[in-house]
């Protein structure tokens, strides 16, 4: 059993990199769960990279110009070539910890649990993850340094929002795909790295259009573009107020529509996937089918963005997804996204 600089062995880290998922994401824990190895360790060790670089860019405490630094110093720690450390940066974060720690602060504390875990994988698995995970990181610097003077984010249009979600989580779909394509046909890997944007954008736009007044006032982060908001006569201090919900429902809307747009194209990412090297199309198809029915929510009651905090489907509803994938073969992904459009799949 191979042991680490603390004298913890691999086995402890790899087994806490698993339960951090499974408390900071509901919907990784699920993807995961659908998983085998070594798909398994490979997408929990590249999410916690990610969950990292997430929290500290959330972090309303920290200073802006402190965040960049943060983060700069985090994606250096991954570069091989260069001489920052993991432990420069657990030094350096370990200043901004809150007093009551909550499990995604104990991930940061933690990085070097995950860095380490990272480090030990296959040259393959270490270079799928390697560049979107650090163009993830940079990228969140970049829009900190933007909105340095803001306080928080402050997006301005549907380009902005859409590039700030590639950084979010498209470069996560790109992880992903270079994970899962390692054995697949030539054919397969062209119809995937043409897809992975819209398989990660459809989720991130959900995430913004059901969030957006819990990001602001949890993250003083406004997602929903100003270019939107003026079309309604708002402005990005106006997110949140119940009084104005109803001039916020079509913004809501229209990135709500944005988001099915690529509804499509996640589609066919699945449809090409290869299930190998204990990949699954349930881990990746279960969050798909999930989007698909917030997505219905949002056209229901998008006023409960507001009204509410957020938009989420039921676990009756999740549980019924899940249920599809058991047991031996798959169910056809575009009949199930049929009759979740229309109403919550329990409910058939």
């Amino acid at each position: 059993m191979s042991q680490n600089h603390t004298g913890r062995s691999s086995e402890e880290d790899i087994e806490w990199c698993y339960d951090a998922v499974h408390r900071v994401s509901r919907t990784f824990s699920l993807t995961i769960a659908e998983l085998d190895e070594p798909m398994a360790r490979d997408i929990c060790v590249g999410y916690l990279l990610c969950r990292v670089a997430d929290t500290i860019e959330d972090a309303g405490h920290i200073p802006p110009g402190v965040q960049a630094d943060l983060l700069r110093l985090y994606s250096r720690t991954l570069d091989p070539s260069a001489d920052a450390s993991v432990r420069a940066f657990d030094e350096a974060a370990s200043e901004w910890l809150p007093a009551t720690m909550t499990d995604d602060w104990e991930v940061v504390d933690n990085a070097g649990r995950a860095v380490g875990v990272f480090r030990s994988l296959d040259s393959h698995s270490l270079e799928a993850i390697r560049g979107p995970v650090r163009e993830l990181v940079d990228g969140m610097a970049m829009f900190v340094d933007r909105y340095a003077d803001e306080g928080g984010l402050r997006i301005k249009s549907l380009e902005e929002l859409e590039e700030y979600c590639w950084y979010a989580a498209g470069t996560v779909g790109t992880l992903v795909t270079g994970l899962v394509s390692h054995e697949a046909t030539d054919e397969q890997v062209q119809r995937m790295e043409e897809n992975a944007r819209s398989f990660a954008l459809l989720l991130q736009l959900v995430n913004v259009a059901k969030d957006a007044a819990t990001d602001m006032e949890e993250e003083n982060n406004v997602y929903l573009p100003l270019e939107l908001l003026r079309e309604e006569g708002l402005d990005h201090g106006d997110v949140g107020d119940p009084s104005n919900v109803d001039s916020l429902v079509p913004v809501i809307e229209q990135v709500t529509a944005r988001a099915e747009s690529y509804l499509d194209g996640a589609q066919t990412w699945l449809d090409a996937m290869p299930e190998t090297r204990g990949n699954s199309l349930s881990a990746w198809a279960i969050p798909f089918l999930l989007a698909v029915g917030t997505i219905r929510e949002l056209r229901t009651r998008p006023a409960d963005v507001i009204e509410q905090g957020n938009v989420k489907i039921t676990r009756e509803e999740v549980h019924a997804v899940c249920q599809q994938f058991v047991g031996d073969g798959d169910p056809a992904i575009g009949d199930l996204r049929s009759k979740i459009r229309q109403r919550p799949l329990h409910e058939y």
